[in-house]
């Protein structure tokens, strides 16, 4: 039996290592494809931070960093692989949040607060195409000018490879993994394709937020459970809530 991992790649493989070494079986079915968008950076603009939310914004562009004055500029990061994604890429001074984007925008305010980030100075967000929430718009209500780049865009995958239909039709999956609301909305179609929907519902669905979740509760699932915050080590601690209830003989 095993865990399917919807997550894009390359971040998949690391999520499959990290099951296998848990003891789990994996297979991957990743939702969505990254697409790199050209970046062109406004030599004249002057900022006074990067703001970041995604491990894929700077994988987009770092093969165009080299000696960019960005490099030199505090960055905020939402989570660890986003940071340590920040580092690669050549900066600095990297600062990492603990959760989501909310979280983010809270370290930014409390950054300006103590005075280590001036407010006056815009701020640089590098963003995918499609956004979760508008944290420019939750920044600049605060008084910060926020310029957006927009990096990447993450492609919907129409179809499941052949190995996880064929897994789903002999009962060898035991549980799927999601990460965001898009790459589930796209696993629904690709199994809906696939002609295994019915199958691929019946199984746990571990989301890695209650946004996560009703997506897939919409679609008909009934075993949904949800992480206790939005970072992978809780979405497997969901997935063993998740296996450890399937497995509880029913009294």
């Amino acid at each position: 039996m095993a865990v399917l991992v919807t997550r894009p790649s390359p971040d998949d493989e690391m999520t499959a290592k990290a099951l296998r070494a848990r003891g789990f079986d994996v297979l991957r079915a990743p939702m969505l494809r990254f697409d790199p968008v050209p970046f062109q950076d406004d030599a004249d603009a002057t900022y006074g931070a990067v703001i970041v939310t995604s491990a894929n914004a700077l994988r987009a562009i770092a093969p165009h960093l080299a000696d960019r004055r960005l490099l030199k500029l505090p960055l905020f990061a939402v989570g660890e692989n986003t940071a340590a994604a920040a580092r690669d890429a050549g900066f600095g001074e990297v600062i990492a949040s603990k959760g989501d984007a909310g979280a983010l925008r809270d370290l930014v305010l409390a950054s300006a607060k103590s005075k280590q980030l001036k407010k006056a100075s815009p701020i640089l967000y590098l963003a995918g195409a499609d956004l979760a929430r508008d944290l420019a718009g939750e920044l600049g209500e605060k008084g910060f000018t926020v310029v957006t780049h927009t990096t990447y865009r993450m492609v919907p995958v129409p179809s499941l490879p052949r190995e996880v239909c064929d897994a789903f039709v002999a009962h060898e999956v035991e549980a799927v993994l999601h990460y965001s609301r898009r790459s589930a909305r796209a696993f629904l179609e690709a199994a809906r394709f696939g002609g295994v929907e019915i199958s691929a519902l019946a199984l746990p669905q571990c989301c890695i937020s209650a946004g996560v979740a009703a997506v897939l509760r919409d679609a008909g699932a009934t075993q949904v459970t949800v992480a206790a915050s939005p970072d992978e080590n809780a979405l497997f601690e969901a997935l063993d809530r998740a296996l450890q209830a399937r497995s509880r003989p029913n009294l």
